[in-house]
Parts: C-alpha cells; sequence; structure tokens
C-alpha cells in the first residue's frame, strides 16, 4: 500500500472525484518526480501511464506530419495526462511534456481502464474531464485565430498563473515564441507592451506578473471559458 490518502493529495481530479472511486485507483498510484522536458505521452505510442500532476505544468503539443509543433493545451495539478483513454483509446496523436518540473502520481493505464468498466461514476467524471479539456483546445484554436498576440499571450500567462499559483515565472522569448507558434520578435514586442502599461514586470528569463485583475481584462474572451466548465463539473480548479 502506498498510504495516499484522498485528503492528503493535492490532484484536484483525484480531490474531486467520489471516494469509493478513488479507492479503486489508490493502490496503483504511484508518486514521481517529473522533471523539466520529460515526455509524459509521446504522440502515436500505446500510452502505458496515466499521470495525475500534484506540482508543476505540462504541455500538450500538436505536432504535424512535417514535424512543426505548436502547444494547444497546459495540463496541470488540476487534470492529468494521457486522457485519450478515458475514452477508450490508446495512443494520443499529441505529445504531453513537462514545462515546469513538479510531482506526479503515475497509474498504469491497464488500471485505469479496469476501474473505468467497474465504475460508471468514475467514467461520467472523467468525461467531464475530458470535455473540459476539448473546451480549452477548442478556445486555443479561437484564440490562436480570432485575438491578437497581446490577448494571447495574457491568456497564456493567465493559465499558468491558474495551475503553477506563482506570479514569478521562469520564461524566455525564445520558449515563449515556441508555445505560442509566433516569432520571437512579436513575444517581445507583446511583453514590452504588457511591461508598458505595468501589467507584467519582465527580466531575463523571468516574467512577474503585478495585475492580474488588468491581465483578464486584456485577455478578455479567449480566457474563462475553459476555468468556468471546470469549477461547473468537475470542482474548484485553483
Amino acid at each position: 500500500m502506498n498510504g495516499l490518502r484522498q485528503d492528503s493529495v493535492r490532484n484536484r481530479l483525484l480531490q474531486h472525484m467520489e471516494p469509493s472511486d478513488f479507492e479503486l485507483l489508490q493502490p496503483y498510484l504511484e508518486k514521481v518526480t517529473l522533471n523539466l522536458r520529460d515526455v509524459l505521452i509521446e504522440e502515436g505510442r500505446a500510452i502505458e501511464h496515466v499521470w495525475f500532476m500534484e506540482e508543476g505544468l505540462g504541455s500538450v503539443i500538436a505536432v504535424g506530419q512535417d514535424n512543426e509543433q505548436v502547444e494547444v493545451a497546459h495540463v496541470g495539478p488540476e487534470g492529468m495526462a494521457g486522457k485519450t483513454v478515458v475514452l477508450g483509446v490508446d495512443h494520443s496523436t499529441n505529445r504531453t511534456l513537462m514545462q515546469v518540473a513538479g510531482i506526479g502520481l503515475r497509474l498504469p493505464a491497464s488500471r485505469l481502464r479496469e476501474a473505468l468498466n467497474q465504475s460508471p461514476t468514475l467514467r461520467s467524471f472523467l468525461l467531464r474531464y475530458v470535455h473540459v479539456a476539448l473546451t480549452q483546445l477548442s478556445q486555443t484554436a479561437l484564440a490562436n485565430g480570432r485575438y491578437n498576440l497581446q490577448e494571447r499571450l495574457a491568456r497564456w500567462l493567465l493559465m499558468r498563473n491558474d495551475r503553477l499559483h506563482t506570479d514569478d515565472m521562469a520564461l524566455t522569448h525564445e520558449f515563449l515564441s515556441l508555445m505560442l507558434g509566433v516569432r520571437r520578435s512579436g513575444v517581445t514586442e507583446a511583453i514590452h507592451l504588457l511591461e508598458g502599461i505595468h501589467v507584467i514586470k519582465a527580466t531575463r528569463g523571468q516574467v512577474r506578473i503585478v495585475n492580474r485583475a488588468r491581465l483578464l481584462e486584456i485577455a478578455g474572451g479567449c480566457y474563462g471559458l475553459p476555468e468556468a466548465e471546470y469549477d461547473r463539473l468537475i470542482g474548484n480548479q485553483r
């Protein structure tokens, strides 16, 4: 037995699920250290484990057939990596890697499948989470297609802040350009604009949020729907 109790875990999904469903998973949860750039889910490969994060932040990366890459979603202590298993699919077309190192609870995918077959309440609960995750994906597509870079950067910083619970973030312009799928010069300009109106403070390799309320105003309609759906269907995300 691993000694984990539901009232002591820090992953929101594990916290909010029915106690009887947590008991189905608990004996097989293994606490692991998640290092920067660790790949949790590799695109096109069988998913052997799902991951319930307690600390840190994962990036879900869409990878094209020509190896073009862009971040399409975040996953942190509110969620799980490997959610396609809930849909009965044994692989993902996206890659999930650690953007910020942390700690996770690893569960064999085979054990999750068994638990889903045993418990309709667990299946219903995790399908609601998959809905929330798909909402985040669709809102990322909307943001990329209809919102300017300053608004998209504000959304990205808010999503990161939600999951890491810190206003200080180790970030480089090069990394942000990869995550947002834009040129580095565009990221630099957007950061300077946000800094100029005293929403963030940027130093070399570091960004600090100094006015979250203003950041919310700037993000506007491209932030908030997935977060509201999580609170409505799962529980408090933060």
